[in-house]
């Protein structure tokens, strides 16, 4: 967009023409890209798929300009908090400049992942007219779906003698969500659940921002334009109906009918879902009566499994109820989340202390049941930094490669030790964010603060690295004549001036037990 169609989508959620659109849609660059690839107004450049360079379209550069991040974290998001991942996002990853201007299409992106689930829409609005679907319930979802999910889209699609489209977002999402490859697996193990005929599933290539109510209305625009009919939306960030109100306010303007669910919950006195609570906005006058007739009397028994206490049942191995998921969902859902004494973790030691590194290898090996690797600062430096030197910037490009080889490792199922020297503090926060959200189930960070006076580490060091560095032979020193900074998050704190190596072993191993892992 370009900034006059982004501030009027941010203020007021048109573009300039007056067109209802709530989300802004930019290309952010760094002032270093502008300069380097002299992006101007009038300049034609060619936007490329990251994945493998493919030319995808050509941007004639319209203007450049700098966001109000404030504003629009604001306005889009709802606050200027960075406890918002899109916000988190916005503020942290996202470049200073946007660059608006027109877009001239080349080609589609190539996709290699579930070819048969992706349609465009034109692709899809002719699967519709084929299968004789004149009306159309679309679930928009990011997460996996159970047993209360189909049951609310069958009974919408039942209510409005409608047929479901499940429409999840595979493109990025919140960290910590399940992996897009694992939860396509859960949504083509529940289409067989469905009455026959009746539900069809196509994945939506779209990056969620988290905007509640603004998203929702977006969402209602996607999926006018994926086909005929409703659209079958809930969102809990923000309140539980705030994004349907929100819908139905522009529904003669979207020319699209939202189609509100109530929250469900399971009743076992009588072995199935109902809705849980009141005061729901319905469009439908009949609905309101058939509500009325189910809704749940207070003090009846319910029981419902949240989120955050499905994934900790998914992470320990606890049992997941039948009432809640069908066996093929969670059996889906344990081949990408084992139980946690099989996923793998990485431990950072600050200091480079190669010698509590190799007890604690062997310890861990001793243990078994996953493999073990050792990445120690010498080593690292030698096979995968030799370029770098000890400057900070390059102390923090190490780390960050340590930080990439831990997380697919532990990815993978293995413990890693890495024992590098990490100074600074941006270099181990970077590390601990890169191995939590790209290791998968193995994103099990730990920080061990080696805490050790410099005159003890001096009195120690047998290779004379300390009293050469006294005497300016080495440059840039940690604790000489470089900064070092104390962790502020450390999981342990260990100081082998007080701790025999054993010992200090020992309180690692006890950490990482209780936090199940061995």
């Amino acid at each position: 967009m370009d900034q006059k169609d982004y501030n009027s989508v941010v203020e007021t959620m048109r573009l300039a023409d007056r067109t209802l659109f709530p989300i802004p849609v930019t290309l952010d660059v760094s002032e270093t890209e502008r300069d380097e690839l002299d992006i101007k107004p009038g300049r034609r450049l060619t936007l490329r798929d990251p994945r493998d360079d493919q030319a995808l379209a050509i941007i004639t550069v319209s203007d450049v300009y700098r966001p109000d991040k404030a504003k629009e974290a604001e306005r889009v998001m709802g606050a200027d908090d960075i406890a918002h991942p899109s916000v988190a996002y916005l503020r942290n990853r996202a470049k200073d400049l946007y660059v608006g201007g027109s877009i001239q299409a080349i080609r589609l992106p190539t996709y290699h992942d579930y070819v048969s689930l992706r349609f465009t829409p034109s692709e899809l609005r002719t699967h519709f007219k084929k299968m004789a679907w004149r009306k159309v319930v679309a679930f928009q979802t990011r997460n996996p779906m159970h047993r209360a999910h189909r049951e609310l889209t069958v009974r919408a699609a039942r209510q409005r003698l409608a047929n479901v489209l499940i429409h999840p977002v595979v493109g990025m999402t919140k960290p910590g969500d399940v992996d897009h490859y694992t939860r396509v697996r859960v949504y083509q193990a529940i289409m067989p659940k469905y009455p026959n005929g009746m539900a069809h599933l196509a994945l939506l290539p779209l990056a969620m921002r988290m905007a509640g109510p603004r998203e929702a209305v977006w969402h209602a625009i996607i999926r006018k334009n994926y086909g005929p009919g409703k659209n079958s939306h809930g969102e809990d960030f923000y309140g539980p109906y705030d994004a349907q109100t929100l819908v139905t306010e522009f529904k003669d303007e979207l020319a699209i009918e939202m189609v509100p669910f109530q929250m469900m919950t399971y009743i076992p006195s009588l072995e199935e879902y109902q809705p849980v609570d009141e005061g729901m906005f319905v469009i439908v006058e009949q609905w309101i009566r058939v509500l009325n007739e189910i809704q749940v009397p207070k003090g009846v028994a319910t029981l419902n499994i949240s989120g955050t206490e499905l994934r900790h049942r998914l992470k320990t191995g606890a049992a997941i109820p039948e009432w809640f998921s069908y066996a093929e969902v969670v059996k889906a859902l344990r081949e990408s989340y084992p139980a946690r004494t099989k996923q793998g973790f990485v431990c950072l030691y600050n200091s480079g202390k190669d010698s509590i590194a190799r007890a604690l290898q062997v310890t861990l090996n001793q243990q078994g049941g996953r493999s073990v690797s050792l990445l120690l600062g010498e080593t690292v430096r030698s096979e995968l930094s030799s370029e770098l030197g000890f400057s900070g910037e390059d102390r923090h490009k190490n780390i960050q490669r340590i930080a990439f080889v831990s997380a697919e490792l532990s990815r993978a199922g293995a413990a890693v030790i890495a024992a590098p020297i990490a100074p600074y503090e941006r270099s181990r926060a970077a590390a601990r964010e890169h191995v939590v959200s790209s290791a998968g189930p193995g994103g099990n960070f730990f920080l061990i603060h080696v805490a050790t006076p410099l005159e003890v580490a001096e009195k120690t060091d047998r290779k004379g690295v300390y009293a050469r560095a006294r005497r300016g032979e080495i440059k840039g020193f940690t604790g000489i004549d470089d900064v070092y900074e104390p962790p502020k998050a450390a999981d342990i704190t260990v100081d082998i001036s007080q701790q025999t190596i054993p010992e200090i072993v020992h309180s690692i191993v006890l950490l990482l037990e209780t936090n199940g892992l061995i």
